[in-house]
């Protein structure tokens, strides 16, 4: 289940956007497409390596020392391609997804609450913050790196509701993420998976949140 609007749910109040993918473009392959130019030893490097399991445990809290030493111990001869991860960081973030950002600064110039939750390092969200200042325009947001949880745990939109004094049947979440929907949904919340901005519109509009 990736959506819902049942005619049970409360009339929409709080919309909280994620930000990778739904606001900003996030791609770790731009810059190793330069460092590893080979597309399978890129992947395998993805796969073995710097992977996404590993890269999330950043957006859990571990600082980055700690996750680039555990890896080099295991792979030291890839110890500059695994410390490029975090030093070429900025280039990953490339572009914002204008439309999307176009949606989420609407609503608030209507008035709407908007709040952010997002999965994503402490830093570097500092760094994307000064790079996109539009992230600054919410009400608020919840950073997972912050606060030791991630999406999709219950915890994590628990947290968020309860810093910016949401109704959580009143939430409505968009993350590009279908676990992370599921997860918002299983904490009470609305929610709907992000697809593109058209589809974006097409659900507020359908959910009078818009």
């Amino acid at each position: 289940m990736s959506e819902t609007n049942q005619p049970a749910d409360p009339p929409v109040r709080h919309i909280v956007f994620d930000i990778g993918k739904v606001l900003i473009h996030y791609d770790p392959n731009i810059p190793y497409s330069r460092l590893i130019p080979d597309e399978s030893e890129r992947n395998t490097f993805f796969d073995t390596v710097c992977t996404h399991e590993w890269n999330l445990e950043q957006d859990r809290g571990r600082g980055w020392d700690e996750a680039e030493s555990l890896l080099i111990e295991q792979f030291p001869d890839k110890a500059d391609l695994i410390r490029a991860f975090r030093l070429h960081w900025h280039e990953m973030v490339s572009h914002a997804y204008d439309d999307s950002v176009d949606i989420m600064l609407d609503l608030i110039q209507q008035g709407h609450d908007v709040t952010m939750l997002t999965n994503f390092a402490a830093d570097t969200f500092k760094e994307a913050q000064d790079k996109f200042p539009f992230l600054k325009v919410p009400r608020g947001v919840t950073v997972s790196g912050e606060i030791g949880m991630i999406k999709p745990d219950r915890e994590i939109y628990e947290v968020h509701a309860k810093s910016f004094d949401l109704e959580p049947a009143a939430c409505l979440f968009i993350d590009d993420s279908e676990k992370n929907v599921e997860g918002a949904i299983a904490a009470g919340w609305q929610a709907v998976h992000f697809t593109g901005a058209e589809k974006l519109r097409e659900d507020l509009t359908r959910l009078a949140a818009l």
